[in-house]
């Protein structure tokens, strides 16, 4: 038995909570900006500022507390190599429900402004079901995350603001398994293995700068920072194992640590507002993912004989670039529409289960609706459609990565989302 085979699914731990762009990830930070394609870095359109361009927090005239939650509804399908008569298996399908909340303050005609984010723009639920091909590779995987933003925006100009955000990884949890090629003589069914642990806290920082040199115009900056999430001491499960003292000696461990490093996002964002109603953003985002190797595991005691495994991945950098725009029809009633396009950074020969990643591109459309002078309810959807993605035997041994599947994955996902806004 291959150890590298036996905790693949390792790379499920954090690696899908690292996509800013790619990986089994969408970005849902603010509704509005989910109605838009994403965009925001170059928008000063609410308190989601915080997330996407914390300079841009200072040109928010309004005061303001909101709140929004989606409902990530995914569909995938997977078609081994040599499937007969073009089978295809689906998984289950899965729902999570990622959220944001946002309270911004300040003095109303004051330089600046200050605020708390809490947000979650990590996660994934995937379930392959019983007795799919790669269930040696994994067979369910729930990844949750909460990150904390407190953040503060001061104007420098009427046209230039700064802003700074302590990005706390404040909560983060795993739960994968898999089955171990070892059949139980009692009922012929395979061993199996579940992994279940919580980060530790790490902090980070999320800066922006920006700059509206003309009223139709505006341009944004900001970088995210890189963070190492560490999971130290998560709880390593055998189950169904055969009754015997030999196989029980190679399966000893109770405890496992892992690091990943979340990497850097740069931003860049434009803004356009071709009339008072009509409001254009494009955003540009780049993810620094060249510095994800590998992904190495530590074991108290021996797995399979040995207390590491180690799994290549070998990642490129990647750009994801958005478009979207807001309309104003009336003063109570906006609308919204978008697309964006992310370019995967898992090259051919590398996808594992966890993350079956390929090219995505994404249409979305939201509206708006104030129910007064200060209340208003933010609607969005989002439909996502990450390419069909082949890799082969060849292509896995080739690069020696012979301990995922090969075959065909194609990913559908739709995302409604609501937001409850109020105003002071």
């Amino acid at each position: 038995m291959n150890l590298k085979q036996l905790l693949l699914a390792g790379g499920a731990l954090l690696g899908t909570a690292a996509a800013q762009a790619g990986g089994f990830q969408v970005t849902l930070a603010g509704q509005k900006n989910n109605g838009m394609g994403g965009v925001g870095t170059g928008l000063a359109l609410d308190q989601a500022s915080m997330f996407y361009n914390p300079g841009a927090l200072a040109m928010v005239r309004e005061r303001g507390v909101q709140i929004g939650v989606n409902a990530t509804m995914a569909r995938q399908a997977f078609r081994p190599q040599y499937a007969q008569y073009g089978f295809d298996r689906e998984l289950d399908n899965t729902v999570t429900t990622p959220f944001n909340v946002y309270a911004g303050f300040g003095p109303t005609e004051g330089k600046w402004r200050a605020g708390i984010a809490v947000y979650t723009p990590f996660g994934s639920k995937l379930d392959y079901g019983y007795n799919w091909e790669g269930r040696f590779a994994l067979t369910e995987i729930d990844l949750k995350s909460i990150f904390v933003q407190p953040t503060v925006s001061y104007a420098i100009t009427d046209k230039l603001s700064v802003g700074a955000g302590l990005v706390v990884f404040a909560y983060g949890a795993v739960n994968l398994q898999r089955d171990i090629p070892v059949q139980n003589a009692t009922d012929g069914q395979y061993g199996h293995i579940e992994l279940d642990g919580k980060a530790d806290q790490k902090i980070g920082y999320n800066v922006g700068v920006y700059y509206k040199p003309l009223d139709k115009l505006s341009i944004g900056l900001s970088y995210r920072s890189h963070i190492d999430a560490h999971v130290q001491g998560g709880d390593v499960t055998f189950s169904n194992l055969p009754n015997s003292a030999v196989v029980a000696s190679r399966f000893t461990a109770t405890k496992f640590d892992v690091t990943l490093p979340l990497p850097a996002t740069a931003n860049l964002g434009i803004g356009v507002m071709p009339s008072e109603k009509l409001t254009i953003g494009f955003d540009v985002n780049y993810a620094q993912w060249s510095k994800y190797k590998q992904l190495e595991f530590t074991f108290d005691q021996p797995v399979n004989g040995s207390n590491t495994s180690s799994s290549i991945r070998d990642y490129k950098n990647s750009f994801t670039f958005r478009l979207g725009g807001q309309y104003k029809v009336t003063d109570a009633f906006t609308v919204r529409l978008g697309g964006s396009f992310d370019q995967s950074p898992v090259k051919d020969g590398y996808v594992t289960p966890e993350t079956p990643d390929a090219n995505r591109l994404g249409a979305t459309a939201g509206l708006s609706y104030k129910f007064g002078e200060h209340f208003g309810v933010d609607l969005s959807t989002q439909f996502i459609s990450i390419k069909k993605r082949t890799q082969t035997q060849d292509e896995l041994v080739a690069n020696g990565t012979t301990d995922r599947v090969a075959g065909t994955y194609k990913t559908n996902i739709v995302i409604p989302g609501i937001g409850l806004n109020y105003t002071f």
